[in-house]
């Protein structure tokens, strides 16, 4: 029954059913089961797709975001002496660090408005912000609001290309949200602020960071002082910087750009005022602001206004720089290779650029703008020549107790020429190498004291292969015996030469040379014997040249010169500050003496530009000395005050083009004076020292005029000048006598047994460290190895007539009577007979001795001439006497013969023999003739001189005030070539 009934209601059922709701089940499952492998797949092709984009991009730790987020190059900038700035450091960007505590809340509100103002709530991405951007995109719409947020723009900027490709999307999502789980939104928020670009300032400079911003575009350092129009404009320039930048890169004013900026200004103030965070009033009054009216004046890039300046600045501060990184990093044998030195140099240079270092300099502004004010006249050069190009000048100045460089002329054109030619360009330094290198440290080691005298006469040197040469002095003559200052007043050239090379010594030379900051002297100079007038391999900069002479103003201490003070990083903490340290090189009687000698350059000697063209005589003391290359390639003065040192030089860019005409020549003179005379009028405030200060130690000694010794009975010729009381001569006069000697070819012999006494002098002669007739000898020897050499008497020094005799006269007696001179004629001159004839042609002739009879009567000897000089007697007889001449040769035993010819009027028949030993008698009417010497220097007021007695005579004391060898008298620039 109950089988019975199951079937019953089995076949009840509605056919189908069950299969259908089996159906639907299987199907359900399956789409399950399908959707779930969908997803999986989707989700694999998207990890997969991620994978592949992000496979090579490093996974970066919280240490390494945290450090690439707080890297930042910052801006440096450089400044004066006085705090105020020169400019910021080489780089097309500015970018100034600011923390989050010192940024206003108005630009943060205006930056959140129109950047990202759900800044607070996401994670990193802003899904909302994100799809907005898409469909603005695919509908084609303005764009108004970007789908990055601040920490996807952060992380674009940091990590990032700039590049707009799918890929960097998703990079850039990906890091957001890991930057968002390390780094807290105000950090987020100040290293956007910090790193983001707003096109260029007013400078042409570009602008990163709301703070460069603010002070490029609105002249702003303090974020607090901008108000909410001009917040507002900032925040809208970072979508499009290039586009909505007010100034090109010149800082040039940009109205369609700055027209699209205001739009954009706009829209800030509107979103600002949506999300409450200004109100409608404050809407209104930003709206109404001026912008264009706030905007910074246009200035230049300091590397503009102070080329020159900046370019050196930041090759000293690289050196620094340098110089504190190996010592952090201990590395003493870093550099060791040039081109190693090179990388560190630069890879210091960038730091640098980009680290926010504050370099302060040592340049005084107001000095440096009096210097250029002198540089940048055409007024003060020669016009610009076609083939030499412009003539170029370069200046540098110190003060003396420091070292430190005040101001500099590196150059006319920044845009001809780029080269510092007062760091940078070594130029030979002709004279004003002497007291560097000759008498400061024979001063010091006591072998020459101001009143010391030296020879100026000629010195044969080997010209390597070539033969000899003789140098020469640029007045082309030789002095003779002259004191030390007398020497240095008028650059004479040989005295110099004899202390460099004999007394001093090359080698000693250059080692003090190189204590004074001296550094390019070369191997090859330490056998350059004329290396002490400028001939070196190189030459020497104007600032090492400038840096020596300083030395001297400072009583002998070196200061290494130095430009760099200090250098600040950009935390504050200074990594370099310049220490003085003095080195005490030489005495401070030696600075003293040498600055006493260079004060007589400027009153007596070659620095007569110099005297003339100074305003502040008897309130500024200025001593200084001059120089030049022989061909005037270039010509210098160095000068110093107590207080500071100013080194002059002028010349062309290429050493092959010289100066020319005397304006040129002196123009190192011109400019150092007008250059020193401007720096006074605009910084009297440097000048504090009124004078020099005498040490203790120096005396005041008069001397020997012959020998710079202690006088003796025999010493009639004396010169008072100042000592280092270390060395004031104990030894007495010992190189004067008294002699008789005989003259010939101007010099002096012992004479032989049978000569005339009439052809003999006797007066006070001086002993020379090399006698004439020794030099005569060398010459000689010299003339077949020099190529054109001067006739012997170009050679002869002007005081050679007072050597002392130290050989026999040469000359052979024949045994004959000598041959006639011949063509004895009278003319007149200023109403007075003067008689010439032709010399004897005999070897052994010592003179000439002229005959005269008035009135018919009897021949008397009248006046003699030595053999060699000219060849004329001045006889003094007037025109109006009845006078008869004749001329007799005599030879060294004695012997004479007279003229065949009588000339003038009728008189006696010649009868010389008895003459010839009679005393001259009185003749009426006659002059008294001179003899033929020649005083030394032209003038017995020249300082320094031995003057020899013009009538032949004994040597006559210096005139009554002349004060010789005291730089007394008044003297010119005869010493062109090396003054």
């Amino acid at each position: 029954m109950v089988e019975e009934n199951m079937k019953k209601t089995e076949k009840k059922r509605p056919p189908g059913r069950r299969s259908w709701l089996r159906r639907l089940g299987s199907v359900a499952k399956w789409m399950f089961i399908l959707g779930i492998m969908g997803i999986l797949f989707a989700g694999g092709a998207v990890t997969g797709y991620i994978t592949s984009i992000v496979k090579d991009d490093p996974v970066r730790s919280e240490q390494l975001i945290q450090q690439q987020i707080s890297q930042n190059a910052i801006t440096g900038f450089a400044y004066f002496r006085d705090g105020s700035p020169i400019g910021q450091l080489r780089t097309e960007e500015d970018r100034r660090l600011i923390d989050y505590n010192n940024i206003p809340q108005i630009i943060i509100d205006a930056v959140l408005a129109i950047e990202d103002k759900n800044f607070y709530e996401h994670s990193g991405v802003d899904l909302n912000g994100t799809l907005r951007a898409v469909k603005q995109k695919l509908l084609n719409e303005s764009v108004q609001t970007g789908g990055s947020t601040l920490t996807q723009q952060l992380a674009r900027r940091v990590f990032l290309n700039l590049d707009r490709t799918e890929d960097r999307k998703v990079k850039e999502i990906l890091l957001s949200l890991r930057l968002e789980r390390f780094l807290a939104k105000p950090e987020i928020l100040t290293a956007y602020l910090n790193k983001v670009p707003f096109g260029n300032g007013s400078n042409g400079y570009n602008v990163f960071g709301i703070k460069a911003a603010s002070k490029g575009i609105f002249g702003l350092e303090d974020l607090d002082k901008l108000n909410i129009a001009q917040a507002a404009y900032l925040a809208g320039l970072p979508q499009l910087p290039s586009a909505y930048s007010a100034f090109n890169g010149l800082g040039e004013f940009n109205e369609t750009a700055f027209k699209r900026a205001l739009e954009r200004q706009h829209l800030v103030l509107r979103r600002m005022l949506e999300e409450n965070k200004i109100t409608s009033s404050q809407y209104d009054e930003a709206l109404a602001f001026d912008i264009k009216g706030s905007l910074a004046a246009q200035s230049k890039k300091a590397y503009a206004t102070y080329p020159y300046l900046m370019l050196e600045m930041e090759r000293k501060a690289a050196e620094i720089m340098l110089s504190v990184n190996e010592d952090k990093a201990d590395a003493a044998d870093a550099g060791e290779e040039t081109g190693e030195d090179t990388l560190l140099l630069e890879e210091a240079r960038q730091q640098l650029m980009t680290g926010g270092y504050r370099i302060y300099t040592t340049i005084d502004k107001k000095v440096y703008s009096a210097m250029h004010s002198i540089s940048d006249n055409s007024d003060n050069f020669t016009k610009d020549s076609k083939s030499k190009g412009k003539e170029q000048t370069a200046g540098i100045m110190i003060d003396n107790k420091t070292g430190a460089i005040l101001g500099m002329i590196e150059g006319r054109d920044f845009n001809i020429e780029q080269m510092n030619y007062a760091t940078q360009m070594v130029r030979q330094p002709g004279s004003t190498m002497k007291p560097i290198a000759a008498y400061l440290p024979a001063l010091d080691a006591g072998l020459i004291q101001p009143a010391g005298i030296l020879d100026d006469a000629p010195i044969i040197l080997k010209d390597g292969t070539k033969g000899f040469h003789i140098p020469k002095n640029a007045n082309n003559r030789y002095q003779g015996l002259v004191t030390a200052r007398y020497a240095l007043n008028k650059s004479l050239n040989l005295p110099a030469l004899k202390l460099f090379n004999e007394k001093v010594g090359i080698e000693n030379s250059w080692a003090f040379a190189k204590k004074l900051g001296i550094t390019t002297i070369q191997d090859e100079d330490y056998s350059a014997q004329t290396g002490v007038l400028g001939g070196l391999r190189y030459g020497v900069s104007v600032e090492e040249l400038t840096n020596a002479y300083s030395s001297i103003g400072n009583k002998g201490a070196f200061n290494d010169a130095y430009m760099i003070e200090k250098i600040v990083d950009s935390q504050g903490k200074i990594v370099y500050q310049h220490k003085v340290n003095p080195e005490q090189v030489y005495s401070e009687q030696t600075a003293y003496l040498m600055t006493d000698m260079l004060r007589t350059v400027i009153t007596e000697g070659t620095a007569s530009t110099v005297k003339s063209n100074y305003k502040h005589f008897g309130e500024i003391p200025i001593v200084g000395k001059t120089g030049s290359t022989q061909n005037y390639a270039d010509v210098w003065f160095m000068g110093f005050t107590p207080d500071v040192t100013l080194g002059m030089w002028v010349g062309y860019k290429e050493p092959v083009n010289t100066l020319a005409g005397d304006t040129q020549k002196r123009q190192a003179q011109s400019l150092w004076t007008k250059v020193m005379n401007a720096v006074i009028d605009k910084k009297p405030e440097l000048f504090v020292t009124p004078k020099f200060t005498r040490p203790e130690g120096i005396v005041k000694k008069t001397v020997s005029a012959y020998s710079g010794k202690l006088p003796s009975e025999l010493t009639d010729k004396f010169t008072t000048d100042l000592f280092n009381v270390k060395y004031v001569p104990k030894d007495s006069d010992s190189g004067i006598t008294k002699a008789k000697y005989i003259t010939f070819n101007a010099v002096n012999y012992i004479p032989q047994e049978g000569t005339p006494d009439d052809f003999l002098k006797e007066k006070i002669v001086v002993t020379r460290e090399k006698p004439i007739q020794d030099l005569v000898k060398e010459l000689l020897a010299a003339f077949p190895g020099m190529k054109d050499p001067e006739p012997l008497a170009y050679y002869m020094p002007e005081d050679a007539k007072s050597d002392v005799p130290t050989e026999v006269d040469p000359r052979v007696d024949d045994g004959l009577a000598p041959t006639a001179p011949g063509n004895v004629t009278v003319s007149y001159s200023t109403g007075k007979a003067v008689i010439s004839f032709s010399p004897s042609g005999s070897a052994d002739v010592v003179g000439y001795r002229l005959y005269r009879s008035l009135n018919g009567g009897s021949f008397q000897k009248q006046l003699v001439l030595m053999a060699g000089d000219a060849t004329v007697f001045p006889s003094g007889t007037p025109a109006g006497a009845n006078a008869t001449f004749y001329v007799a040769a005599v030879d060294v035993a004695g012997h004479e013969t007279a003229s065949g010819s009588i000339a003038g009027g009728a008189g006696a028949t010649p009868s010389p023999s008895p003459a010839a030993t009679d005393p001259s008698p009185t003749i009426p009417d006659a002059e008294t003739t001179p003899g033929t010497e020649v005083i030394p220097g032209g003038s017995i007021d020249d300082p320094g001189m031995i003057i020899v007695d013009p009538t032949g005579g004994e040597a006559t004391p210096a005139p009554s005030g002349s004060n010789a060898g005291n730089g007394s008298s008044t003297g010119t620039d005869n010493s062109a070539n090396t003054p």
